[in-house]
Formats: structure tokens, sequence, C-alpha cells
């Protein structure tokens, strides 16, 4: 589990390509000082496992399902990268639970100053839309953000300089794609609330007859 609070900006060392996967080598200061073998680091928002290290940088191994859900197969040598580590059950809670599971890629529609904001409007699929609402959280690029407004096929978050300094936000630019990441909260919720076969074959689901049941109303 991860937070979506951007620890440091790292750089694609090096991509090599296989057949239906990649392994990438990045660049790092902060998330390699503590690192071992078999960690997570969140990498745009794509939690990935480290399989080798040095003092300055990391290497992970990225399976067909992980580029074909996200934008990390669009890497290239050079290119600049969110990085988090995995959240300390210690550490404090900045951002929002972020697992690292990416749910689709949404592109940058228009970026608008204002004040000392930028607006991000991001184009995004419905299955992503459905879970995202005014003024709730959503991961993009690994970046927890707050919710501006939701359109039909469209969402606007409102950036502060800080974060378009510490992230890959301060480079993108209209028409490039972004890692996006729905809340977990909304989509177990959902799961909950839907009715679906047990295996004796009767409905299952969360409705004011089981609540009822079992002692919540």
């Amino acid at each position: 589990m991860f937070t979506g609070i951007v620890e440091e900006l790292g750089a694609v060392k090096t991509v090599t390509r296989g057949a239906d996967s990649a392994r990438l080598q990045v660049g790092a200061t902060t998330v390699v000082s503590d690192v071992r073998l078999g960690d997570s680091i969140s990498v745009n928002g794509v939690c990935l496992t480290v399989v080798e290290f040095t003092g300055s940088s990391f290497t992970a191994e990225v399976m067909a399902e992980t580029l074909r859900s996200s934008n990390i197969g669009e890497l290239k040598t050079g290119a600049r990268v969110n990085l988090e580590r995995a959240m300390s059950p210690s550490g404090r809670l900045g951002g929002h639970i972020v697992s690292g599971h990416i749910d689709g890629v949404g592109v940058i529609r228009e970026v608008k100053r204002e004040d000392i904001a930028n607006v991000f409007t991001v184009e995004a699929p419905e299955e992503i839309l459905r879970y995202t609402i005014r003024k709730g959280s959503v991961a993009v690029d690994g970046i927890s953000l707050t919710v501006v407004d939701v359109g039909e096929d469209a969402f606007s978050i409102s950036i502060i300089p800080h974060t378009m300094a510490q992230t890959t936000l301060g480079f993108k630019r209209p028409g490039d794609r972004v890692n996006i990441e729905s809340d977990v909260i909304a989509k177990y919720v959902e799961r909950l609330l839907k009715p679906r076969a047990d295996e004796g074959g009767a409905k299952g689901g969360l409705d004011i007859g089981f609540l009822a049941e079992h002692g919540f109303l």
C-alpha cells in the first residue's frame, strides 16, 4: 500500500523489452536508501517489485498485464517518474490509500492556469469515472489528488506549485497519457452492495435486510 505522496522524481536509466514484458532500471536516491530485494516501489503509481538494486538505482520486472493496464510500456530512457516506497504502518497517511494497481489510462485534455494553481482536465473511461466524485480522491501517476469536478467523460484536478515542482505533472502537456487508480474504498463498497450468487445459488450482497439481520438497524 502507498499514500500517493511522491517521495522523489527518478529517471529511467534502461528499458529492456521482452516479447510481452519489460525490465526497468530506475535511477533514484531516497527510495533506495533502505531498499531490500522484494520491496515494493510505486513507479508512476504502479506497484513494482525490486529485483536488483545499487546505491543509486533499482531494477523491476514488468509483466504483460501491467503493460496493458498502464503507461509503463511507453517509458523510454531518460523519462522522469514519480517514486514512492510502500507506506510504513507507523507513518502518516498524508494522501489516501493507494494500492498501486492501475485501473486505466487517462489523457490530459487541458491544462489551465488559475492563480497559483494549474487545473488539469483528464479524459477517463467510464469504468474509472463511476468511482470518481467531486472532492473525492484519485491517484494520477501515483499522486494522491482531490477531484475538483467530474463530467461525462473527464474529471478535473487542481495542482499547487509544490506538486508541480516535485512530480511529473510539471512536465505533462495536453495529449499526454497518465495512469489512474480510483479510490479503492469505492470499489469495495460497490462490490459489497452488488448482489451475487453464493455457493448455494442464493443472491448475496449488502442490503437493508442484511443490515437488519445483523443488528445494524
